[in-house]
């Protein structure tokens, strides 16, 4: 008749309630060393009940006569110190733990969840970020930022919306040393879609071709300023910065000399051809003597080696 009145053992001999309150015997005696209480009379004034009267009862005479009275807990968490998905099964009396066991066969939606509140508390640096993976997202962020619609891919977004870009690629990993599988670029890029990804290519390409005919890697690390390192000789004949964007973003140009350490660094192409180039041209001539360095740069033609070829 009340439920709420079964009492377990704790380890210091006092007792837990099913009901979930605290409890103990007054003075030491028989009963307190019993697993399981049936509790008949209680002082419950206090902080901790007193228990007054009482009798004792086995559990499996419970589970016999009041099967009733117990519930199977499935349990799939994120474990802080172990840093991996833990699941147990629990067979409950109310607010008492009877059994506890690792539940071999957890939800997988369950696991899930629980993997994507670890992420949550461990934030997305636990996730195997790469040079690609990071490069693709800033190409998506400049997007977003030119175009609202587009999927927000900045990092409080993505950290949001686990579910709906990672979980599809996360199916099986139960652990931070799992995560380390993850194809990121690929899960990024299932957000786009056949017309974006053209549309990506397009406004905000992975390398941009120069005078010289090399293609080059840009840079999107930050990408309100996405930039290009490339030789200054393979410029030449360049009137203007290259742009992204649809045309709306001049690239930042790092321009680098003949060993590829920086020499320059600009937004407009077309200025520094006509101003600084030239005290730059001095000091390049006096440590790269062999290489063309040219009077004209706009009617130069540009180069990835030491001299144009046939000069």
């Amino acid at each position: 008749a009340y439920p709420d009145r079964i009492a377990q053992r704790r380890p210091d001999g006092r007792f837990l309630m099913s009901g979930g309150r605290g409890a103990a015997l007054p003075n030491p005696q028989p009963l307190s060393q019993c697993g399981y209480l049936v509790v008949c009379e209680l002082d419950d004034s206090g902080t901790e009940g007193r228990i007054d009267l009482a009798a004792s009862v086995e559990l499996e005479e419970l589970e016999t006569h009041l099967p009733e009275l117990f519930q199977t807990e499935e349990l799939v968490v994120w474990d802080d110190g172990a840093q991996a998905v833990r699941s147990r099964k629990k067979l409950k009396l109310g607010a008492i733990t009877v059994r506890e066991a690792q539940l071999q066969q957890p939800d997988p939606a369950m696991v899930s969840a629980a993997l994507m509140d670890g992420i949550r508390k461990l934030g997305l640096r636990i996730l195997p970020w790469n040079r690609a993976s990071r490069q693709l997202q800033a190409r998506m962020r400049l997007m977003h930022a030119m175009r609202p619609d587009w999927p927000d891919a900045s990092d409080e977004a993505l950290l949001a919306s686990l579910e709906h870009w990672l979980a599809p690629y996360a199916v099986g990993i139960r652990s931070a040393a799992g995560l380390q599988k993850l194809e990121l670029t690929a899960a990024l890029d299932a957000l786009l879609g056949w017309e974006r990804r053209r549309q990506l290519d397009d406004y905000a390409p992975t390398h941009l071709a120069v005078p010289s005919g090399s293609r080059i890697p840009v840079d999107y690390s930050d990408p309100e300023a996405p930039f290009l390192a490339v030789r200054l000789q393979e410029l030449f004949g360049m009137k203007q910065s290259p742009k992204v964007g649809g045309g709306r973003l001049p690239i930042v140009l790092h321009l680098l000399s003949p060993a590829q350490r920086p020499v320059q660094v600009t937004r407009d192409l077309e200025s520094f051809w006509t101003s600084a180039y030239f005290e730059v041209r001095k000091e390049l001539k006096v440590r790269y003597p062999k290489h063309y360095w040219p009077e004209d740069p706009l009617q130069a033609q540009a180069t990835s080696r030491a001299k144009p070829r046939g000069t």
